[in-house]
């Protein structure tokens, strides 16, 4: 599919209200589980899109209209953003403002399709365009909305009997490459 900037905005704009939607005043017992030993919990996941959020979207997306190539960006921490001292709602709220001034800060750049295919450089990638990082931002989202519901699951990986072989939430491992 190629990529069109607001389709793009407009499920960035979603990810706050769904993550709200489907963890909001859910009890501990959910939201610090994990799916095994070294994984994250469901705030942990929360707390990374905060991150992402803060020092690496928008930042990198500046950087390309900035510095184009000429210079890398700077690397991001995959397994930052750890937050221990918010609760979870307080988090949900921080992380909807956030995204709203970020989309904010996109919208006011008023991107023409000849702006997307500028390129920028990853420290671990290379040559990226800032197409590619605006629709990884979003994939981004989804791949973490999966997570979190994969995490929410697995918490009946034992419990829901033989019906195991039909959930296929229950089979999911992650993803993603190591960092």
């Amino acid at each position: 599919m190629p990529h069109q900037l607001e389709n793009t905005i407009a499920l960035l704009a979603h990810t706050p209200a769904a993550l709200d939607a489907l963890l909001r005043g859910l009890p501990e017992m959910w939201t610090h589980a994990q799916e095994g030993e070294g994984t994250w919990r469901v705030v942990d996941v929360v707390a990374h899109l905060i991150e992402a959020d803060q020092v690496n979207w928008m930042p990198r997306a500046k950087h390309i209209l900035a510095y184009g190539d000429s210079r890398p960006f700077e690397p991001f921490d995959r397994a930052g953003g750890q937050d221990g001292e918010k609760t979870l709602d307080e988090m949900l709220d921080g992380f909807a403002s956030l995204r709203g001034e970020k989309l904010a800060e996109l919208r006011a750049l008023h991107l023409q399709p000849r702006d997307l295919e500028r390129s920028g450089a990853h420290p671990a990638l290379g040559h990226v365009t800032l197409s590619q990082l605006l629709a990884a931002w979003a994939a981004h989202d989804m791949t973490h909305l999966h997570q979190i519901t994969r995490i929410l699951a697995s918490q009946y990986r034992e419990t829901v009997g033989p019906w195991r072989k039909f959930l296929g939430v229950l089979h999911c491992e992650g993803h993603s490459e190591p960092a």
